[in-house]
């Protein structure tokens, strides 16, 4: 494909961190931009250079963030059009299918600074089985786009991608990107291939990657029982034969998630030669489910250009497992060809997701390091963007909203285990726990957005306790608040510290189901009211056979009477579970949907629901009182 035939506009526009004061779009183009000039309702704005930071990811591509910064910039609960003009190729968004709703010529959003509805989600699998639910929430905005109707935020609350689990159609299609864009390659040390365009995307090639270039320790790991061969994975995700590894592939990855119009520009085979019987079928699966998800892009596109779209990661955003233990760690940061690979997710979640949500946290360290490297790719600029974003401490982030919005990093910061490196990290560590209790002092009622559910459901929690102990953490994915002795006790401790506040919304996702708890803690009157909100995932579900079993006995012997809760670390807390749609004996909904909060003016959840992608909705209705 010649790059004449592309579009300008390869992906966006994004509607980032926006509030009172601030407005950030992202997008990319596959032509240089000239000079801006941005419209936002009645007012015109000539973009200065510090107001537009340009990225070129390859010969025909570059990432645009607008960012303005200026007191007053925008009128609270009213409706605000935007339009983006550049001095060469004219409106950049004008020819774009769909991108304003019927009846509107330009999109718009509303700056709503007092949060009274919420969409959030997580676990966005492009080839699951599942519907995506973004296409749904889309449908639901264009059916009320009234400014008491509309959503204050969409929040992402982690696993926007799949680095460790790539569809084989998927990573051909990454292959012809690359290509297609003229994406950066890259040489590699310590791995079984010279360099990046040592790489086959051939469909012969796929479904190899743990096998033939995703790099082992050189060390022996052990279990309980026995000692493991010498040469175990450092990728330990089970769906790794795709594992993502080039920087060039995390940015095609990124793009073909978000754009439509790349998907029109590959052309996928569905019958391939060369592939056992097992991935063939594999491949037809996988080649339907992605052409079912590439048809509700536009509809994903327009939501996310109509609402202020926020980002946390989650393990599978870099690898599955990430940072899960210490001797993991040891590993993988230790080998050359693993580290860069972890690096390049990172490169690739600052572009596409951290710098939209904090522009001004990345602009002393990270932004003219991206800058450097960009400008003039090579190996040394790149491991030293890699060495800096693996130090970087300031993934999480604040909004200045009412209730305040306090997003949680549950990946860099871990509590490692002292006894034991092969036990499970801590979610967070003693000085990162106190800089979040610091954010919570003197609120009355705050938002948190925690990747994993600090309430989880307490069977499988106890499932993966007993894992570790047998040195299968790794196997069970066994990171919870509740697996490390120190985060979880200082966690408890915030929640029934006197000056925290009265009332907590906590949003989490991971876990690939969804519930809802009410939590009080014991033996006090008052005291602060707790939600636990989860809702995942986007497009994922859990194993629809096993999760009903989990539901029901984790009732049997977790319920909210049970003499064993006085046996766990939460036992100063009163858990009750909310059914959903009022059945009698469910607690956990299993499938995909996005996550519906509606909150009253003191804070507390008056609607939460989650909308699925057929449009039916589940709700979590307060428990009886007893």
């Amino acid at each position: 494909m010649m790059p004449a035939a592309l579009p300008l506009v390869l992906a966006g526009p994004t509607l980032r961190h926006c509030d009172q004061d601030n407005f950030t779009l992202w997008f990319v183009s596959s032509k240089a931009m000239n000079e801006l000039t941005l419209t936002l309702g009645e007012h015109t704005l000539v973009l200065e250079p510090e107001q537009c930071h340009q990225v070129q990811l390859g010969t025909h591509a570059w990432q645009y963030l607008v960012q303005v910064n200026q007191d007053a910039l925008l009128q609270a609960d009213a409706v605000i059009g935007y339009e983006l003009q550049d001095s060469q190729h004219g409106a950049l968004f004008s020819n774009i299918e769909q991108l304003h709703y019927p009846e509107r010529t330009r999109p718009e959003f509303i700056i709503k600074p007092k949060v009274e509805n919420i969409l959030h989600g997580s676990c966005r699998n492009p080839h699951h089985h599942s519907g995506d639910a973004l296409v749904a929430a889309d449908t639901r905005l264009s059916q009320d786009l009234s400014i008491e109707a509309r959503p204050s935020l969409l929040m992402m609350s982690g696993d926007q991608v799949y680095v460790d689990d790539i569809a084989g159609p998927m990573i051909f299609a990454i292959g012809e990107v690359i290509k297609l864009l003229g994406l950066p390659q890259e040489t590699f040390t310590d791995a079984s291939l010279a360099g990046s365009e040592a790489i086959s995307y051939h469909p012969a090639a796929l479904y190899q990657r743990h096998k033939n270039l995703l790099p082992n320790t050189q060390y022996p790991a052990t279990g309980a029982f026995r000692r493991w061969y010498i040469n175990h994975p450092i990728f330990t995700s089970s769906m790794a034969e795709n594992h993502i590894v080039t920087l060039g592939e995390i940015i095609a990855l990124y793009l073909l998630t978000w754009s439509p119009e790349l998907w029109d520009q590959v052309e996928i085979p569905k019958d391939v030669a060369g592939l056992s019987a097992a991935n063939k079928t594999r491949w037809e699966n996988q080649w339907v489910h992605l052409l079912e998800f590439k048809t509700g892009l536009t509809q994903v596109r327009r939501l996310m250009a109509h609402l202020p779209t926020y980002m946390i990661f989650d393990d599978h955003d870099v690898t599955d497992d990430w940072n899960l233990t210490a001797k993991w760690e040891e590993a993988a940061y230790g080998h050359a060809f693993s580290k860069r690979i972890i690096g390049n997710a990172l490169i690739g979640y600052a572009l596409f997701q951290g710098l939209g949500n904090a522009p001004k946290k990345f602009q002393a360290e990270i932004t003219p390091l991206i800058d450097s490297y960009f400008s003039q790719p090579d190996d040394e600029k790149q491991n030293q963007l890699i060495d800096e974003l693996l130090r970087f401490e300031h993934w999480h982030y604040t909004l200045n909203t009412s209730p305040k919005l306090v997003v949680l990093d549950t990946r860099t910061n871990r509590w490692r285990s002292e006894s034991d490196l092969a036990k499970p990290s801590g979610l967070m560590d003693w000085e990162a726990l106190m800089e979040f209790q610091q954010e919570l002092v003197g609120q009355e009622n705050v938002i948190i957005v925690s990747a994993a559910p600090m309430f989880g459901v307490k069977l499988i929690e106890t499932v993966q306790r007993t894992a570790t102990m047998f040195g299968g953490s790794l196997l069970v994915d066994a990171e919870n608040w509740m697996a490390h002795p120190g985060t979880a006790n200082t966690l408890l401790s915030i929640f029934q510290h006197r000056k925290t506040p009265e009332q907590f919304v906590i949003l989490s996702g991971d876990v690939h189901y969804s519930f809802a708890y009410d939590v009080r803690i014991r033996f006090r009157r008052g005291g602060p009211k707790i939600y636990q909100i989860t809702c995942s995932g986007i497009k994922n579900q859990f194993p629809e056979k096993l999760l009903p079993i989990f539901d029901k006995l984790n009732g049997w012997l977790y319920g909210h009477f049970s003499p064993l809760n006085f046996f766990t670390k939460r036992k100063r807390m009163f858990i009750r579970g909310r059914r959903p749609n009022g059945e009698r004996s469910k607690r956990l909904m299993n499938q995909s949907g996005i996550g519906l909060v509606h909150l009253a003016e003191n804070g507390a959840p008056t609607k939460i629901a989650v909308l699925h992608s057929d449009m039916s909705e589940t709700h979590f209705d307060p428990p009886r009182k007893k």
